[in-house]
C-alpha cells in the first residue's frame, strides 16, 4: 500500500480527524498584523501551521497562489512545505497533465523536487497523460472527478453516449489506474447526493473532498459519506473558513496569538463536529 496512504490513514485513526488545511494564501487578504513581517505569506502559512498541527490531517497548497508571485512565490510554496509536520500529508493542489513527457517533468518537479506526498491531476488527455504520475507508487494521486464548482454540469455530469455520466467514466478509469493504491478523486462536498454512490462505487479510492465552508458543503455529510468501510481514506479540505476567520479576510488582530487563537478555535470547532461522526 502506497506509503502516503498509510501515513494519512494512520494519523486519521489517531486523531479522529479529516481535516486537509487549504493554504490559497492571498497576499490582498493576509490580515494586517503579518504586515510587519518582510516575508507576510511565509510568517502568514507559519501561523496557520501552527495552530492547526495538532487537529490537521493533511495540508493542500494551491499552487495557482504563489506562481503568480514568480520566483518569491515558488521561494515562500518550497519554505512552506520545510514547516509541514513530517505526519502530515502534503498536497499540491496544481491540476496538471499533458503528454506523457510534459507529465513525466511534472511529476518530478512535485514529487522529486519539491516532495509533495500528493498531487491533483486532470483526467481529460487519458491515461497516457496520467501515468507518469501514478509510477509513483508510493504517491497519492488526486484525479479530478465531480468538482464542487457550478461548471461541472458542463464537462463531468453530461451523459455520455451509453447514458452514463462522465464522471463515472473518469471513477471506473482512475480504479483501474491505481498502483498499490497511490489512487484518488477530488469530489466536491457540495455533491453530496452523490458522495456516497462514489465511495459505494470506488471503495479502494482515497478521496480529497473540497467544498465545506465558503463554498457551502456540509460537513457532517463529506464526513459520513465519504470515509471507507475503515472510516478512513478521505480528507475534507478546507480553506478560506479557516484561514480567514471570522474577523473577516484582513480582520484586525491585536497580534499573531490573537490571530492563531481564531484559527485554532475554529479548527478545533471543525475537527470535534468531525470526531462526533467519526
Amino acid at each position: 500500500m502506497s506509503s502516503v496512504r498509510d501515513k494519512a490513514n494512520s494519523r486519521i485513526a489517531a486523531l479522529k480527524s479529516l481535516l486537509c488545511v487549504g493554504l490559497d494564501s492571498d497576499p490582498r487578504k493576509i490580515p494586517q498584523v503579518f504586515s510587519v513581517y518582510q516575508n507576510p505569506v511565509l510568517e502568514f502559512n507559519r501561523s496557520i501551521i501552527r495552530a492547526t498541527s495538532d487537529v490537521a490531517i493533511a495540508y493542500k497548497i494551491n499552487t495557482a497562489f504563489y506562481e503568480a508571485r514568480g520566483i518569491a512565490g515558488l521561494l515562500d510554496m518550497e519554505q512552506t512545505l520545510r514547516l509541514i509536520p513530517e505526519g502530515c500529508m502534503t498536497i499540491a493542489d496544481a491540476k496538471r497533465a499533458d503528454i506523457g513527457n510534459t507529465s513525466k517533468m511534472y511529476a518530478q518537479a512535485f514529487f522529486d523536487h519539491w516532495r509533495f506526498d500528493a498531487l491533483t491531476v486532470a483526467p481529460y488527455m487519458g491515461f497516457d497523460s496520467l501515468e507518469p504520475f501514478f509510477a509513483y507508487e508510493d504517491k497519492l494521486i488526486f484525479v479530478l472527478c465531480l468538482t464542487s464548482n457550478e461548471g461541472s454540469v458542463d464537462f463531468e455530469e453530461r451523459e455520455m453516449a451509453d447514458g452514463t455520466q462522465l464522471y463515472r467514466s473518469v471513477l471506473g478509469k482512475v480504479a483501474l489506474w491505481s498502483r498499490n493504491g497511490n489512487g484518488g478523486v477530488v469530489v466536491g462536498a457540495t455533491k453530496s447526493n452523490l458522495l456516497g454512490e462514489i465511495r459505494r462505487d470506488a471503495p479502494g479510492l482515497f478521496l480529497l473532498i473540497p467544498g465545506v465552508g465558503a463554498q457551502g458543503g456540509s460537513l457532517q455529510a463529506a464526513v459520513n459519506l465519504g470515509v471507507d468501510g475503515n472510516r478512513q481514506s478521505a480528507v475534507i479540505n478546507v480553506s478560506r473558513a479557516l484561514i480567514y476567520p471570522s474577523a473577516g479576510d484582513a480582520g484586525s488582530f491585536s497580534s499573531l496569538d490573537d490571530y492563531e487563537k481564531a484559527v485554532a478555535d475554529e479548527a478545533s470547532k471543525i475537527h470535534n463536529e468531525m470526531r462526533l461522526v467519526l
